[in-house]
């Protein structure tokens, strides 16, 4: 009898996490992830497959870590014995690592390096390996060619640093000790389960709650961002399809398309029939929608980066060709997916 592969998930309450949990009790794992302790629950976005009183699943667990602590990740792959890690915890959120950056470098970089580090004590050297590396990482470019996996990075953020760091570790690990050690380069991705500070999500959920008389404006910064971006569904089946292969290597992951921040709220703007015209320059450009003859969006410079990244389109040539990955959501799909969700948790 062929014994269940057991995947090790840290960051699992998150978007990704959450997602690629799905995707891997599909594919008969026994999945374990690792949850930060708090004093209110963290799970929201899991809690369809957990249950600490009912055991919904019998092949998922959960474990209460955080990679800030390199004692408890070592117990905790130890007791598991995974077959593959998942390393997709992190401070995540770039605008927020300008505001806390020790604490961004020491869960993104280090919380990697932890990882990687426990496996090599253990001599886990069969376990396979995957580090959720970001497009963040090549930050301002002075070409506005799709970025690849031979494009120099450029970090304009604590958070972008910080991966280079764990990208390079990884990198390290996989040359000097022979670990089967991954780093997928995801560009944006989003999905209904994107967290509220998110500026998809925060466009998304902004103009639902207009629409719907609970909000009467939505405050956005630089409207003028160009990102690619992504579902997250179809993206955590490139973090297994990267671990499946058969050797280790670093991969892009992408749509190969991209647009501004203001083209999404014009494609959620439309999808919610608001009839949006944009006025004035700068920062005092708004949004007016002329069926209610009112201003819905503003802009504060509060939602500014300190250094922006103007330019972000990802080239995941190498990941459909080797792979046979490409994605199955556009960027229409992934709206329209975002918005059905928001409006049914008003009804």
């Amino acid at each position: 009898m062929i014994s269940k592969k057991k995947a090790l998930i840290f960051g699992i309450t998150g978007q990704d996490g959450s997602y690629l949990a799905e995707f891997l009790l599909e594919k008969n794992y026994i999945v374990h992830g690792v949850k930060r302790r708090s004093s209110s629950e963290n799970t929201n976005r899991i809690d369809h497959i957990f249950d600490s009183i009912n055991f919904k699943n019998k092949n998922f667990f959960l474990h209460y870590g955080d990679v800030a602590d390199g004692t408890n990740i070592l117990n905790i792959i130890n007791k598991v014995k995974p077959d593959e890690i998942y390393n997709l915890a992190a401070q995540s959120h770039v605008r927020v690592s300008f505001d806390v950056p020790e604490y961004t470098a020491d869960t993104t970089a280090i919380g990697t390096l932890r990882i990687l580090e426990s496996i090599r004590a253990l001599n886990f050297f069969k376990t396979k390996f995957y580090q959720a590396s970001s497009s963040e990482m090549f930050g301002k470019q002075k070409s506005s060619k799709p970025q690849n996996e031979f494009t120099k990075f450029n970090p304009m953020s604590i958070y972008g640093v910080s991966k280079v760091f764990s990208y390079h570790t990884t990198i390290l690990y996989r040359e000097a000790y022979g670990f089967f050690a991954c780093n997928g380069i995801l560009f944006n991705h989003e999905s209904p389960r994107r967290g509220p500070t998110f500026v998809t999500k925060k466009i998304v959920q902004g103009l639902v709650r207009i629409k719907k008389g609970l909000q009467k404006e939505l405050i956005l910064g630089n409207l003028y961002s160009v990102r690619d971006w992504g579902h997250a569904k179809d993206y955590v089946e490139s973090m297994w399809k990267i671990l499946q292969y058969k050797k280790p290597d670093d991969w892009v992951v992408s749509t190969n398309k991209n647009i501004t921040v203001k083209q999404f709220v014009n494609l959620c703007a439309k999808e919610l029939g608001f009839k949006l015209v944009w006025k004035n320059k700068g920062i005092k450009e708004i949004g007016f929608d002329q069926i209610s003859k009112k201003i819905i969006i503003k802009l504060d410079k509060k939602y500014f980066r300190p250094a922006e990244v103007d330019y972000l389109k990802g080239d995941y040539a190498k990941v459909r060709k080797i792979l046979k990955w490409k994605p199955k959501y556009s960027i229409k799909n992934l709206i329209s997916d975002m918005i059905k969700h928001e409006i049914k948790l008003y009804e």
